[in-house]
C-alpha cells in the first residue's frame, strides 16, 4: 500500500445520467480522493447498445437510414453531457487528476472490462436503490461489478433524505 501512497490511487469511478452516480462521484470526492494528492479518479460512462431495429416499420415502409445516425448522435451528446457535469463536480473539490473513458456496450461489461483493462485500485459506483422485485427484472449494475471485478468495489446508496430533497 506505501507504493500506491506514493504514486496516487488510480480510481475508477462509473458516471451515468442518473443522480445515484453523480451523488457516489461527490462522495467519491469527499471520502477517498485526497485534495492536491497524485491520485488519479477515472470518469467512466457506458454508452447502452443500440436497440436492433428491422429495416421496416410495422407498416412495411422502409426506415429512413438516417434515424441511426440521430440515435447516434443522442448517445454521444449524452455522453458529453454526463461527462461535462462530472468533471464541473470535480473541479469543485481541489485539483484533482481527471481521466475520461467513454465506451460502448452494457454497464455491466463495460465496467468489468474497464476496470481490469485500467488497473485501477478502486471501484465507485452508486446504486438505485431497487428493491428486489425490480432487481430482479431489471438485475443490478453494481452486484454484478462488485462480484465480478478483482479490485476493492465501494457501492454507495444515497441517503433517502437526500433522494426526496431532489
Amino acid at each position: 500500500m506505501a507504493e500506491n501512497e506514493s504514486k496516487g490511487l488510480k480510481i475508477l469511478v462509473a458516471v451515468d445520467e442518473g443522480e445515484e452516480s453523480m451523488y457516489a462521484l461527490s462522495w467519491c470526492l469527499s471520502n477517498i480522493v485526497n485534495r492536491n494528492s497524485k491520485d488519479t479518479l477515472v470518469l467512466l460512462y457506458a454508452k447502452p447498445p443500440l436497440a436492433a431495429y428491422s429495416g421496416f416499420d410495422g407498416t412495411g415502409y422502409s426506415l429512413a437510414s438516417n434515424i441511426t445516425l440521430t440515435m447516434e448522435s443522442y448517445r454521444n451528446v449524452l455522453a458529453q453531457g454526463v461527462m461535462e457535469k462530472a468533471k464541473r463536480l470535480c473541479g469543485q473539490h481541489g485539483d484533482i487528476k481527471v481521466e475520461t473513458v467513454v465506451e460502448n456496450g452494457d454497464a455491466r461489461d463495460v465496467i468489468c472490462a474497464a476496470a481490469e483493462k485500467l488497473g485501477v485500485d478502486m471501484l465507485v459506483m452508486g446504486s438505485h436503490g431497487y428493491g428486489m422485485i425490480k432487481r430482479a427484472f431489471l438485475g443490478s449494475v453494481s452486484n454484478h461489478c462488485a462480484q465480478n471485478v478483482k479490485c476493492p468495489v465501494m457501492i454507495v446508496k444515497r441517503p433517502k433524505s437526500t433522494a426526496e430533497n431532489k
